[in-house]
């Protein structure tokens, strides 16, 4: 390093003295070269969770991770530039099928969508396993092959490599380990980082809040929301983000083919949960304007639901499928396919009244107990345990009836998921009005931004 050395650099922000971009990206460039150490990286890390980091110091770490490896050229493909727009999530209970659905319902709209995704940990899952629920499916393709997908199909969905934004990844193993993942400015630059290395044009996202998401509060995903939109804006991203409430599971089931079954009904019309419906729905609308392919929200709508009911977005998902390896007759015989766990028993309501609350960590912490998420990153998932027909806030339940139905290995491994969901949801005699899923909404065009 030609500037600051790490220990200097290190130590200005451990003072909470102004970093300088340059000595930013030396140090970003020095995560690649191997003279900044792992417990320097910690350092760093955890000196920016204590005092934080302007929106300038943050966006200067954020390309700095970008180049940090390759960036994507789509110039040698057919795709116009404005429509490559990307959709992302702060993550959920249930949430991540959400992609599953949108990625291919725009894609039938005209947008082209290269979503970079990641593992699931902790509580909430992660695209990737869900797409690597299906059998065939290539989660780390050949450039390529990822880039003819996008071009082909309109979409593809796949896994971090190891050559786009390298640095976020030694970064985010140091933050896991550190304490220090909360950090606003570190997840910040950590998914716009893969986000502008992916070579798009445009992101939404959704910033979500409630038991079943990172950010607990409003308040939080108000801050996170700020910072992502003042870093994307400083980038010259284009960005919209959505404050979503996640105080409930996200749709009717958890697990990875559980939630591939549940995209693919939702696609072909079988059941669409209404409060999933709105979310995808208002995430697509500001893709499809974002892209400018539809004038105001009502044409954006109309063309949205045409490609619901014409069965485009469903082709649209299987094109994908098959482009990245998998099986070309999924979304026809999902099912064959898509083989869940043999243990498929109701958690029985013990009293009579109507569901007032939903504790998403806990249900997803009893999802993870059964095998359907990760502890550790190094964990496996079970593809086929998880739960399905999962009841929301405000619905009528009698006692006897099923909260949901739990898919299970054994016997035991269901009693011990079944009494955590029953702790989870509270019954009350009166009903409680229905939470807004969209609270909120930012832009980089917004003039206070």
């Amino acid at each position: 390093m030609s500037g600051l050395c790490p220990a200097e650099f290190i130590r200005r922000k451990r003072n909470d003295e102004p970093l300088a971009p340059t000595d930013i990206r030396e140090f970003v460039q020095g995560i690649g070269s191997g003279t900044v150490s792992e417990g320097q990286i910690a350092a760093f890390a955890m000196a920016a969770f204590l005092n934080g980091m302007s929106s300038t110091e943050t966006a200067a770490l954020t390309l700095a991770m970008r180049d940090s490896g390759d960036v994507v050229d789509w110039a040698d493909t057919a795709i116009t530039p404005s429509v490559i727009i990307d959709k992302h999530s702060s993550g959920g209970t249930g949430d991540e099928k959400v992609s599953l659905i949108l990625a291919p319902l725009v894609a039938a709209c005209g947008v082209r969508m290269p979503m970079i995704s990641a593992r699931g940990l902790g509580h909430t899952g992660g695209e990737v396993d869900l797409m690597e629920a299906i059998p065939g499916c290539d989660i780390a393709p050949p450039a390529d092959v990822f880039k003819r997908a996008v071009e082909t199909a309109g979409a593809a969905i796949i896994g971090p490599t190891g050559r786009l934004a390298p640095a976020d990844a030694a970064i985010y193993y140091v933050r896991d380990v550190t304490a220090t993942v909360e950090s606003v400015p570190l997840i910040t630059s950590s998914i716009l980082s893969k986000k502008l290395a992916a070579g798009i044009s445009g992101l939404v996202m959704s910033v979500n809040f409630g038991s079943g998401a990172f950010m607990p509060t409003i308040a939080e995903a108000q801050q996170l929301s700020s910072s992502l939109i003042a870093v994307a804006k400083q980038a010259g991203l284009p960005m919209v983000t959505l404050i979503a409430d996640m105080d409930e599971v996200m749709g009717d089931s958890v697990g990875s083919r559980l939630q591939v079954l549940e995209a693919i009904r939702f696609l072909d019309g079988t059941h669409r949960d209404p409060r999933m419906l709105k979310l995808i729905m208002a995430l697509s609308i500001e893709i499809l304007l974002l892209a400018k392919l539809a004038v105001d929200e009502q044409e954006a709508r109309h063309m949205l639901q045409q490609r619901l009911d014409d069965g485009e977005a469903l082709q649209r998902f299987g094109k994908m499928v098959t482009a990245l390896g998998g099986p070309s007759d999924l979304v026809d015989a999902p099912e064959r396919y898509l083989e869940t766990a043999p243990y498929m028993m109701p958690v029985a309501a013990q009293i009579t009244g109507y569901i007032r609350k939903v504790n998403a960590f806990q249900v997803g912490l009893a999802m993870v107990g059964l095998g359907a998420g990760r502890r550790l990153p190094t964990d496996s998932i079970d593809h086929g345990v998880g739960l399905t027909g999962m009841r929301h806030l405000g619905d009528a339940i009698v006692a006897g009836d099923p909260l949901c139905l739990v898919h299970a290995r054994d016997i035991a491994a269901f009693e011990t998921a079944a009494d955590a969901i029953r702790n989870a949801i509270t019954i009350t005699a009166d009903r409680s009005a229905e939470n807004a899923v969209v609270t909120g909404r930012m832009s980089t065009n917004d003039p206070e931004n």
